[in-house]
């Protein structure tokens, strides 16, 4: 009788996931979500893990822009204790290159934002500003 109730249970069980995770379930969100950023005028564009050369070290996050200016709020981590990650931003701007860094330990959560930014490229380092940087790319 255990095994009989146990067996019914989980075929019950299974067939309420089979409902839930159907094409016309999966499409109905999709296309939710579709028209959601359809109806938006700003384009989000998510990036990373972009690891240091050694790997002890990683950065992701997203760019977008609204309004003529450019966003991007960007996430950090590495071990905690001992030698810090390093995160690099190197922006084209009003005709010039800029460039600047952000050292961390542990996690941590960044943002900055600048008006007229053509393109956005970043890398991570680990142990030092210019120590086991990884590859450099274009986020924006």
């Amino acid at each position: 009788m255990r095994k009989t109730l146990a067996t019914a249970a989980l075929a019950g069980s299974m067939a309420v996931t089979a409902l839930a995770l159907s094409p016309a379930a999966a499409q109905a969100a999709t296309t939710t979500a579709a028209t959601t950023t359809a109806a938006s005028t700003v384009t989000v564009v998510k990036w990373g893990k972009f690891f240091s050369s050694d790997r002890k070290a990683y950065t992701y996050g997203k760019t977008w822009a609204s309004h003529g200016k450019v966003f991007t709020k960007w996430y950090g981590v590495d071990r905690p204790g001992g030698k810090k990650g390093w995160v690099w931003f190197e922006y084209y701007q009003n005709g010039s290159w800029h460039k600047f860094n952000k050292s961390w330990d542990g996690e941590v959560v960044g943002a900055w934002s600048g008006k007229g930014i053509k393109k956005v490229y970043t890398f991570t380092c680990w142990a030092g500003k210019f120590d086991n940087c990884g590859k450099k790319y274009r986020i924006y």
